[in-house]
């Protein structure tokens, strides 16, 4: 019996009712469900394992019960194996999450009858690199963010091009974002929208000290890289906003496409604007 994995956000007490009703609208129509631990502590009707075991168990199907965090999340785990999410909506904003809880069936229907589009997400890979070599390497849907510590001073950062001098200044940090991810942090440090299907990267500066450093768009092939130069207690390196790595003087951060992707399941085109209408206010007078 094929399988479908459910992944839930944490402390939504309307699960306790939706994830019964759920597992017995799969089984209904030939599907076999797979809880991760947080779901199972909602129901004990169908067998669970932990989050990241998931994809060893090759599911058709992963139902993203949550928010954009939760979707992040789930989006890197199976992002090496390709298999669509179906994401829905039980958090605030919800700007990836486009699936509203009252559309959940309809929308499975549609997957069940093969009527849905795969939406297919680049995704971001940085590589920390140390004076000993390469320490340890990162995928991420929406960003990786390189900020200075818990102290109110501003940290100096290095951003090269293909190792070409970008910008030298002094920030509180540097966002290098997918175009998933420039409707996310780097929105709200002024960096430019991009729609999903451009082939590109952003660096933005987050509070540069510097009336003339702005935003910038680059090749989706090329290699960004950012350096720390200068800290005043501790840098830090995020992935997603979900993953913190302490950063030390003199690492380089090389930033490029990943060859990982996350495929969304859609049942129509154009979601992307109506979602900054509707849920970031676009165009509002």
């Amino acid at each position: 019996m094929p399988r479908i994995a459910i992944v839930s956000k944490p402390q939504k007490e309307e699960l306790f009712r939706l994830l019964p009703e759920l597992i017995v609208w799969l089984r209904g129509r030939g599907y076999e469900p797979l809880l991760d631990e947080e779901s199972a502590r909602y129901t004990s009707d169908a067998p669970a394992c932990p989050r990241a075991e998931l994809p060893q168990h090759q599911p058709e199907l992963v139902i993203v019960l949550g928010g954009d965090g939760t979707l992040l999340s789930v989006g890197r785990i199976f992002a090496t194996t390709g298999t669509p999410l179906l994401s829905v909506n039980l958090g605030t904003l919800g700007f990836l999450s486009e699936v509203r809880l009252a559309d959940l069936y309809p929308t499975l229907e549609g997957w069940c009858q093969d009527c849905h589009l795969i939406e297919q997400r680049s995704m971001l890979r940085a590589e920390l690199w140390r004076q000993s070599g390469k320490h340890s390497q990162y995928d991420a849907l929406n960003d990786i963010v390189v900020t200075k510590g818990e102290i109110a001073r501003m940290g100096e950062f290095t951003v090269e091009l293909e190792g070409k001098t970008v910008a030298q200044f002094r920030a509180d940090g540097v966002i290098v974002s997918t175009p998933t991810g420039s409707t996310a942090y780097n929105l709200a440090a002024n960096g430019p929208v991009l729609t999903p299907d451009v082939d590109a990267l952003i660096a933005t500066p987050i509070c540069p000290h510097l009336l003339t450093l702005r935003p910038i768009v680059v090749r989706g092939d090329a290699t960004l890289t950012v350096r720390v130069e200068g800290i005043p207690n501790l840098a830090l390196l995020t992935v997603d906003g979900q993953r913190a790595v302490e950063l030390c003087l003199g690492d380089e951060i090389r930033c490029h496409k990943s060859p990982h992707t996350v495929n969304l399941v859609r049942l129509k085109e154009g979601g992307f604007f109506e979602a900054l209408r509707t849920k970031l206010s676009w165009g509002e007078r």
